[in-house]
């Protein structure tokens, strides 16, 4: 996935660990990691009432195996194949 992420922000320090994000182009996305699993879905906005989770929505979906709840971003994003654009900095 060759994707960069125009805005980020935290929305869970702790466990588990989750943004919202914004593509360069506009989308949406929810990053998540829980029980060592990563999944980066495509909703149509933070509006969670409007989101549906299938295998259309869902990018990216990993598991490293060590059942962890938290992960920091840069690791995330580097397991997901998502790049920050240049200058974004993430909002907490």
């Amino acid at each position: 996935m060759n994707i960069a992420l125009a805005r980020v922000v935290e929305t869970c320090a702790g466990l588990p660990s989750q943004w919202d994000a914004w593509t360069t182009d506009g989308q949406y996305l929810y990053l998540r990691y829980r029980h060592g699993q990563g999944t980066v879905d495509q909703q149509p906005g933070q509006d969670t009432d409007s989101w549906r989770f299938t295998a259309d929505t869902t990018l990216c979906r990993w598991d490293d195996g060590t059942g962890g709840g938290d992960i920091e971003l840069a690791e995330f994003l580097r397991a997901a194949g998502l790049e920050l654009a240049p200058g974004v900095e993430v909002e907490r």
